[in-house]
């Protein structure tokens, strides 16, 4: 069974080493799992609740982007994506609001703390608060449940998040499920064995505390930030402890476990911290060079990037799209094309709006099926005979229907063969709903 991954990264900021150990690095090695079916997002949204410069969220976004890609992610394999780039997050966050309790936002984590940081400096509780912070999880949760993701990796920070996301989803499905399980249930997925580095001065490497080591900067930027790292003044010739060395505790998080035994064997031994520093930089440089040199090439090509983003948006928005109307139908957001019936059971059915149309051309006899506003849906090819043509027709109602996408089109097949094909559309968005229409007319009746 393929497992739906989906990690957001948050675009107001430059990612330095420790992001790299702890989130870009692992994140891409699962993305290479055949069993696994990646969503990879920049989470620009909700990038505008922590940051107010435009300037600054564009410029992240591009770093963050030539990143994942310098670093190895593969665009063609994992789905990757701005949310911004899907109009179907937004609505969707409207939907679960309207199902989501206040209650339940009160108890965020976010938004908890800047009402206690208020109270204690005498302030109105909410001052400061934008409903963009008290709605964050809301977000968080569509992100999530818009492509029924199994797995959410996060940060201890971000349990809280995922968990509103499920009981968002459970009240979703409770609500409007009619018995059937709309959303699925994320899990949290914590990397316990995920590095969290320390920074230059021994603290976790943040830029709060302006102690980070550059990913992509230039070597001599590397090299500069590596002699900046804070070690004690064990001379050298004198026994160094590796356990209590952030400088060993960086080096082990990029190398081999024979490369760290000979490391510390020699930091026992008396190594100068100079050379153990030129050590560092040596195995950085290693890891990091020819990421570095995609990353600028990725960086001078804001276009490529961009259609890089925009692929992933159309693969995403395939699936976002149809699920999206499928969430609209269980609220009741439907269409007036679909006429309803009481049956005499009292039970309600939906009767077909569509409509098979045959006539004859100097090729052959053919039929449309045209919908309740008299729009084509299909036109069939030419067969020889009506009896043929009423005989496709019947079996498009009876058999389960067999649609190819063919670029701006679909076609319908029988036994493998295609018998009818749609207009084209303008685009996939509009393309795949026509295709959900059509299945919706031709459903069998109960």
């Amino acid at each position: 069974m393929t497992t739906r991954i989906l990690t957001g990264i948050t675009t107001t900021g430059t990612p330095h080493l420790g992001n790299y150990a702890g989130a870009i690095r692992p994140a891409i090695v699962a993305s290479r799992d055949p069993q696994a079916d990646s969503f990879y997002f920049l989470a620009d949204y909700h990038a505008l609740i922590k940051c107010d410069d435009p300037a600054r969220i564009q410029r992240s976004r591009l770093e963050i982007a030539a990143t994942w890609l310098a670093c190895g992610l593969d665009a063609d394999k994992a789905t990757f994506y701005r949310q911004s780039d899907i109009p179907e997050i937004p609505e969707l966050t409207w939907l679960l609001t309207c199902v989501s309790a206040k209650g339940l936002l009160n108890r965020a984590h976010a938004y908890k703390a800047s009402v206690d940081k208020n109270v204690e400096a005498g302030e109105d509780p909410d001052a400061g608060v934008t409903m963009g912070l008290y709605s964050y999880p809301v977000l968080m949760a569509a992100d999530i449940l818009m492509f029924n993701a199994h797995k959410v990796p996060v940060g201890r920070d971000q349990i809280q998040h995922v968990e509103m996301a499920r009981d968002i989803g459970q009240r979703f499905n409770h609500l409007f499920g009619n018995g059937k399980e709309l959303f699925t249930l994320p899990e949290v997925v914590i990397e316990e064995d995920v590095a969290t580095l320390p920074g230059l001065d021994g603290r976790k490497m943040s830029k709060s505390y302006d102690n980070t080591i550059p990913l992509f900067g230039s070597a001599k930027q590397l090299k500069e930030a590596v002699a900046r790292i804070v070690t004690d003044s064990r001379a050298p010739g004198e026994p160094k402890d590796p356990d209590n060395s952030h400088l060993f505790t960086l080096y082990q998080a990029f190398s081999t476990h024979e490369q760290q035994a000979a490391f510390r064997a020699e930091l026992l031994g008396g190594l100068a911290w100079g050379e153990a520093k030129q050590r560092l930089f040596e195995l950085l440089d290693n890891e990091l060079g020819e990421a570095r040199e995609r990353y600028h090439a990725l960086i001078t090509r804001p276009a490529d990037l961009e259609d890089i983003l925009l692929a992933g948006a159309a693969k995403a928005r395939r699936i976002a799209t149809p699920f999206l109307g499928e969430l609209r139908e269980s609220v009741g957001l439907r269409s007036f094309r679909e006429q309803v019936q009481v049956a005499s059971e009292g039970k309600k059915k939906a009767t077909k709006a569509a409509r098979f149309v045959s006539f004859r051309e100097d090729d052959g006899f053919r039929f449309r099926l045209l919908d309740a506003a008299g729009e084509q849906l299909l036109l069939s090819i030419a067969f020889a005979d009506g009896k043929a043509a009423g005989q496709v027709t019947k079996r498009l109602q009876a058999e389960e229907l067999d649609l190819h996408a063919e670029l701006n089109a679909f076609s319908v097949r029988l036994d493998g063969e295609s018998v009818a094909y749609s207009p084209e559309f303008s685009s996939d968005a509009e393309r795949d709903a026509a295709m959900q229409r059509l299945r919706e007319a031709l459903a069998p009746q109960e």
